[in-house]
Order: structure tokens, then C-alpha cells, then sequence
């Protein structure tokens, strides 16, 4: 599998696995395994990639089968639903630090291709991204919809991110989770 810092490039196989997960053109028997609530326009990509070098891809067979969006809480700010996070930031902590926009990032939307889920891709791509990431920020911020249960558990319980705030927006209610990007993730051998 490779790994890499996306370019512009990647961006329109982005978009293709993206749409196929995201929750306004998801096949409903595939939005119980989880979904995408985001969408986003080729432009908002390119910026993401060439101001941010805020997107994570996995290739497999030559094929995009996975990918991480991270960034700063300015590049998220044009969305209501990152604004809303960032208005309310400073009042949550994690690891007895106040969150800011200077300590913290929002990462997310992650996909992982049905293809490959079960295996090791989504650890191996987030542990990719938090490792670039950490160069700029030492926490990571997440939210995940209270529906999403497949996301929450493998947030949760592969990656190890920890639940710091419960909160609504638009008549949804979100899980906000945090991880220190200075921590490597723990990969289980197999015998």
C-alpha cells in the first residue's frame, strides 16, 4: 500500500470515493456501515491540498481505497458545522489543556473503501496523517455523528481517540473527540 501527502492530481479519484460515501449520495444499505456528512466542491479540495497539505490518500492496486482530510480550523471556518466547533473550542479540554485554534486541528472526513475495511488501512493512513500533522499542531479534533456508530467505534476503539465533548447542530447530535498527535497509534502483531 502507499501512502503519500495527496496533490492535485488525486483530487478528482477523491471526490469518486468520496460520493460513494458521502450522505447525500451514499446507497442507503451501505449508510449503515458508515457515511460521510461533508460535501465538498473540486476548488475547496484544491485548496485543502496546495494551502493545507491537509489530504491523506492510500492507494492500493493503483486505486484510491482510503483517505484522511486534515486542517487548520481557518480552512474549516467557511462551514457552519466548523464554526460552530470553533465558537464553542475554548470550552473544552483534553489532556488539561484548553483547546484553541492555535493547539488543535479538525481532522476528518476519513473514508475507507468497503473494500478494504476489516484490514489495517484505516490505522495505517491515520497514523500517517497524525504523524504529518504533529509537525504543526499537538491536538487532533474530531466530531462524529451519534448515528455513525461504525466511525465512533473504530474512532473510538481501533485509533483510541478519547470523547471530550457531546454537542448539537442542525437537529444532529455529535460525539467531539480528541487525540494527542505526538502519540504514536499501536499496532497489534500478528502471530
Amino acid at each position: 500500500m502507499l501512502l503519500k501527502v495527496a496533490d492535485v492530481y488525486d483530487i478528482d479519484e477523491v471526490l469518486k470515493l468520496h460520493s460513494k460515501y458521502q450522505v447525500d449520495t451514499i446507497n442507503q444499505e451501505d449508510k449503515k456501515d458508515g457515511f460521510i456528512t461533508t460535501s465538498f466542491t473540486k476548488e475547496q479540495l484544491e485548496k485543502l491540498v496546495i494551502e493545507e497539505k491537509g489530504l491523506f490518500i492510500a492507494r492500493k492496486d493503483d486505486k484510491i481505497v482510503a483517505y484522511v482530510m486534515a486542517a487548520s480550523w481557518q480552512f474549516w471556518s467557511v462551514w457552519p458545522m466548523f464554526e460552530h466547533m470553533i465558537k464553542q473550542l475554548n470550552s473544552v479540554e483534553f489532556q488539561c489543556e484548553k483547546l484553541t485554534i492555535d493547539n488543535s486541528y479538525q481532522y476528518g472526513p476519513v473514508c475507507v473503501d468497503k473494500s478494504v475495511r476489516g484490514t489495517d488501512v484505516l490505522k495505517t493512513i491515520f497514523d500517517f496523517a497524525r504523524k504529518k500533522m504533529n509537525e504543526r499542531y499537538p491536538i487532533l479534533v474530531t466530531f462524529i455523528n451519534k448515528i455513525n456508530g461504525r466511525s465512533f467505534n473504530a474512532h473510538k476503539n481501533k485509533l483510541g481517540l478519547e470523547v471530550v465533548n457531546e454537542f448539537d447542530f442542525n437537529n444532529n447530535n455529535y460525539y467531539e473527540l480528541c487525540y494527542d498527535t505526538s502519540k504514536p497509534l499501536v499496532f497489534e502483531t500478528k502471530k
